[in-house]
C-alpha cells in the first residue's frame, strides 16, 4: 500500500528530501500562501509545531501561487516573511502546485486519498469561497481539488492520510486529531 513515504519532495534549497525521513512521526501537511485571508494561520500552525513537535509531531509547509496569486516571490523570500512576521520553525519546502496536470505527485496522492471535506459553515469566509468557487464550477464540491490556499493533511505515524482539513477548519478540531494520532 502507497503512503507519504514513497514521496520526495524538494526544501527551499531544491534539495531533495524524502518523506522517510519523517517515518513514525505524525504530519500535518499544508498549501500555504504569505498573501491571503488564511494567512494568520500561520502564528496557530506555529503554536501546534511548539507544542507537539517534541512529541513526534511535524509540519510540512509547501508555498503555493494557485490561488490568487497569494504567494508571489521566491522560495527564500516567502521562508522569511514566515520567519519574521510569524517566527515559524517548522520545515518549508519549494513552492508547489497543488491542482492540474502539473501539480505535485505528493499532492495528487493526498487530493487521491482524502477528497474535499467540506466547508465549516460558521466561519466567515465560507459564504465567499462558496460563492466564488461554485461561480467558477457548480460541480466544485465533487471534486478531489485542493480549493483554496491552507488545505491540511493529517498523516498518522504510518505514512497513511487519515483526513483533510479544509482552512475553514478550526484549530481547535485540528488539534483534537493531532492529540489522538500521538496518543
Amino acid at each position: 500500500m502507497k503512503t507519504v513515504y514513497d514521496f520526495s519532495v524538494k526544501d527551499r534549497k531544491g534539495k531533495e528530501v524524502s518523506l522517510r525521513e519523517y517515518a513514525n512521526e505524525v504530519l500535518l501537511i499544508v498549501n500555504t500562501a504569505t498573501k491571503c485571508g488564511f494567512t494568520p494561520q500561520y502564528e496557530a500552525l506555529e503554536a501546534l509545531y511548539q507544542r507537539y513537535h517534541a512529541q513526534g509531531f511535524e509540519i510540512l509547509d509547501f508555498p503555493c501561487n494557485q490561488f490568487g496569486q497569494q504567494a508571489p516571490g521566491t522560495d527564500e523570500s516567502i521562508h522569511s516573511f514566515c520567519k519574521l512576521t510569524y517566527g515559524t520553525e517548522f520545515p518549508r519546502f519549494k513552492k508547489v502546485k497543488v491542482n492540474g496536470d502539473d501539480a505535485d505527485p505528493l499532492f495528487k496522492f493526498l487530493k487521491e486519498q482524502k477528497g474535499f471535506a467540506g466547508w465549516d459553515e460558521a466561519h466567515e469566509l465560507t459564504p465567499i469561497l462558496d460563492k466564488m468557487l461554485s461561480e467558477a464550477d457548480p460541480d466544485y464540491k465533487e471534486k478531489a481539488d485542493i480549493k483554496w490556499n491552507f488545505t491540511k493533511f493529517l498523516i498518522n505515524k504510518r505514512g497513511m492520510v487519515v483526513e483533510r482539513f479544509e482552512p475553514t477548519e478550526s484549530m481547535e478540531h485540528i488539534e483534537e486529531k493531532i492529540q489522538q494520532l500521538l496518543a
